[in-house]
C-alpha cells in the first residue's frame, strides 16, 4: 500500500510538472512578442501567395511596405501579450502564492519572507509598461521581416547546410546568454544601476511577474542585442525561436521565487534558487541559463562572503572583513533562504547545509 501510494504521489508530482511547464511555456512565447515569428511562418506555409524577398533595392516606397500591416501586427501582439502575462502570472501566483501560502517551506527560495502588497502591485505596473516596449520592438522587427526587409533569417532547408542548422543552436544559445551575462553585469555598475537596473531589484522575493519588471531602457537593450543574430549570420527561423522561447521560460522559472529545479538533461542550467540569492544578495550570481559564467568570472556566490547593494564588484566581501552590524543582517538573510531548495551535489552543495555557522562563528568573535 505504502509502494502504491508513493507511486501515485510521484505521478501526481511528474504531471503537475509538466502542466507548469507548458503553462509557462505558453507565457515565455508571449513575453516580447515570440508568437509572433510562429504565427507568420504557418501562414508562410498554409498561403501559396506568400512572397517573401530578401533582396530588394531599398528605397523610401520599399521602405515604408516593409512595416505594412504593422497597426494590426503591433495590436495583435499587445493583446496577446498582456492575455497570456496576466492569465499564466496569475495562474502560477494563485498556485503557489494563494493555494500554498500556508506551506512556504515545500515550494518557496525564501519562505519567511514576502513581497509587500505595494511591491506586488508595483511589479505588475512596472512589468506592464515594460512589456509594452518589448512587444512594441518585437511587432516592428517582425513586421520588417516578413515582408521581406533585409535580414539574415532564412526558411527553408536548402538554403544552408545540415551542418549549419544544427551547429546555430549553441552558436545562438551561446552568444544570447553569454552577451547577457555581459550586459547583467554592466547593469550592475554603479551608474546604470541606481539609474536603471535598482528598479528590478526593488523585489528581493521575485516572483513571475518580476520577469518584465525591468526598466523599459534596459529591456529594449537586452532585447535588441538578443535579437542581433537575424541580421549578422545566417539564422533558420525554428532555431532562433525554440531558443528564444526556452531563454524566456527559464527567465519566469527563475524569477518566480518557487522551488523548481531544472531537469536531468540541463546540466547548465542554474535552479531558480540561483537566480533568487541574485535578488536577495544583488551583486552576485549574474547568469541566466548558464551557470559557468560566474564561475569563470569569479562571480558565483561562496559562503565565506557577504553581499550589499553597495558592493558593486560581484565579488563581495569576506566574512572577517564584515562590520558587525554587517554580520547581524547577514545572519538574517541566511536564516530566510529555503536549504531544500539547493541541490546538494555540485556547485551548490555547500549552500544546501546551513551556511549560519560561519556568521555566527564570526561574530562570536567581535563579542
Amino acid at each position: 500500500m505504502t509502494s502504491s501510494n508513493s507511486s501515485r504521489s510521484t505521478l501526481l508530482s511528474l504531471i503537475t510538472k509538466c502542466l507548469l511547464s507548458s503553462t509557462v511555456m505558453l507565457m515565455a512565447a508571449s513575453l516580447q512578442g515570440d508568437w509572433l515569428f510562429l504565427y507568420f511562418n504557418i501562414k508562410r506555409h498554409m498561403d501559396s501567395n506568400w512572397s517573401y524577398n530578401g533582396t530588394v533595392q531599398q528605397s523610401f516606397a520599399q521602405f515604408s511596405g516593409y512595416f505594412k500591416d504593422l497597426p494590426t501586427i503591433w495590436l495583435s501582439s499587445c493583446l496577446v501579450g498582456y492575455g497570456i502575462y496576466f492569465a499564466v502570472g496569475g495562474f502560477l501566483h494563485f498556485y503557489f502564492y494563494v493555494g500554498k501560502r500556508d506551506k512556504p517551506d515545500e515550494w518557496k527560495c525564501q519562505p519567511t519572507k514576502w513581497l509587500s502588497r505595494e511591491l506586488e502591485l508595483d511589479e505588475i505596473k512596472v512589468g506592464c509598461l515594460s512589456l509594452l516596449s518589448s512587444n512594441t520592438l518585437s511587432a516592428l522587427v517582425v513586421t520588417y521581416i516578413v515582408n521581406g526587409g533585409p535580414c539574415t533569417v532564412y526558411w527553408t532547408m536548402d538554403e544552408y547546410s545540415w551542418l549549419w542548422w544544427f551547429l546555430q543552436w549553441p552558436v545562438i544559445f551561446i552568444y544570447q546568454d553569454y552577451s547577457t551575462y555581459w550586459n547583467h553585469r554592466l547593469y550592475h555598475t554603479p551608474f546604470l544601476y541606481k539609474n536603471f537596473h535598482k528598479v528590478h531589484h526593488r523585489y528581493k522575493q521575485p516572483t513571475a511577474f518580476s520577469v518584465t519588471a525591468i526598466h523599459p531602457v534596459e529591456m529594449l537593450h537586452i532585447q535588441i542585442c538578443l535579437m542581433l543574430p537575424l541580421f549578422v549570420i545566417p539564422v533558420h527561423y525554428v532555431p532562433f525561436q525554440v531558443i528564444a522561447i526556452y531563454t524566456f521560460y527559464h527567465g519566469i522559472i527563475v524569477h518566480s521565487g518557487v522551488d523548481l529545479k531544472s531537469f536531468w538533461w540541463q546540466p547548465w542550467q542554474p535552479d531558480p534558487m540561483f537566480h533568487d540569492n541574485h535578488h536577495q544578495y544583488f551583486h552576485v550570481n549574474f547568469g541566466f541559463n548558464i551557470f559557468l559564467w560566474d564561475k569563470i568570472h569569479g562571480t558565483y556566490r561562496k559562503k565565506d562572503r557577504i553581499y550589499r547593494e553597495y558592493l558593486f564588484s560581484g565579488k563581495g566581501k569576506p566574512i572577517h572583513e564584515a562590520t558587525k552590524e554587517e554580520l547581524v543582517e547577514e545572519l538574517e538573510e541566511r536564516e530566510a533562504e529555503n536549504l531544500n531548495a539547493y541541490r546538494k551535489t555540485g556547485c551548490e552543495k555547500e549552500f544546501s547545509e546551513p551556511g549560519k555557522p560561519f556568521v555566527q562563528e564570526e561574530l562570536l568573535k567581535r563579542s
